[in-house]
């Protein structure tokens, strides 16, 4: 009964931090970019009561062993990068990707993090930065004289410059990073990663060039979060906790009665 009470304590341990990743998937239902996380579970060691392969009194071998399991854990919170909805803003800033990679995101420090989130903004010096102030990598600074900006499939950037004769201009171009295994980036808030042992090198590429996903102006990805599969995620979690008290407050009552025998 006591190895019981450890096993079922673990099933419920092992879902609080289920329900926990569930309810930060929902609270990012709206979140640009975000890409929804799910738990994987392993199971624990197996005691060995009775080893299989034993030779019986009659001389006939066991085919089976006997093994008591000793709980769950939880192994990985791992992301899923499948595409996002698509909302149509028509703010020429407003960029997503379609297909794999991440725009790529000069830190204070001199460091580069990755996003999904192209919802660009304009800072006092006219270069194109994240809400944060983080700027966008290689650096791009739109003319004061630009009347319209655009950005092509292939991540050309384009400005209409005012002038006696209103000419366009190609003022930068879109580089995109993506990864041999972006499930390992290391999800840092902020809708930004960060490289990781696991993930490996970036591979850098044009967009819609060499696996790069495509570009779209005036298009934002939302969150890839599916609300009605994380409501039910959520109901089975919670009636897996039910379970695993149950069983605690079973091997409770066995206990007392063990306890109360009398000769």
């Amino acid at each position: 009964m006591i190895r019981a009470m450890g096993t079922a304590a673990s099933g419920m341990k092992a879902q609080q931090l289920n329900i926990d990743t569930i309810a930060n998937n929902l609270a990012n239902v709206n979140t640009t970019g975000y890409k929804r996380s799910h738990t994987e579970f392993q199971d624990l060691l197996y005691e060995k009561v009775m080893p299989g392969g034993l030779v019986n009194a009659e001389g006939r071998a066991t085919p089976v062993r006997v093994e008591v399991g000793h709980g769950v854990k939880l192994v990985a919170t791992n992301k899923n990068f499948d595409q996002g909805t698509i909302v149509a803003t028509g703010n020429p800033l407003d960029v997503m990707i379609e297909g794999d990679g991440f725009f790529q995101l000069r830190m204070p420090d001199g460091t580069i993090k990755y996003t999904r989130d192209g919802s660009f903004k304009l800072d006092a010096d006219r270069n194109v930065v994240t809400a944060e102030g983080y700027r966008l990598e290689p650096a791009l600074v739109i003319p004061e004289d630009a009347l319209e900006v655009a950005v092509s499939r292939d991540g050309i950037i384009s400005a209409m410059v005012q002038g006696d004769d209103a000419n366009v201009q190609e003022i930068g171009q879109l580089e995109l990073a993506r990864f041999p295994n972006a499930a390992g980036l290391a999800a840092l808030g902020g809708n930004i990663f960060g490289q990781s042992p696991a993930s490996g090198q970036p591979i850098l590429g044009q967009p819609g060039l060499e696996g790069m996903g495509a570009t779209s102006a005036g298009y934002l990805e939302m969150s890839n979060v599916e609300t009605v599969d994380e409501l039910v995620n959520m109901i089975t979690a919670q009636r897996a906790y039910e379970l695993n008290s149950k069983t605690i407050t079973m091997a409770d009552e066995m206990l007392q009665i063990i306890n109360h025998l009398k000769r």
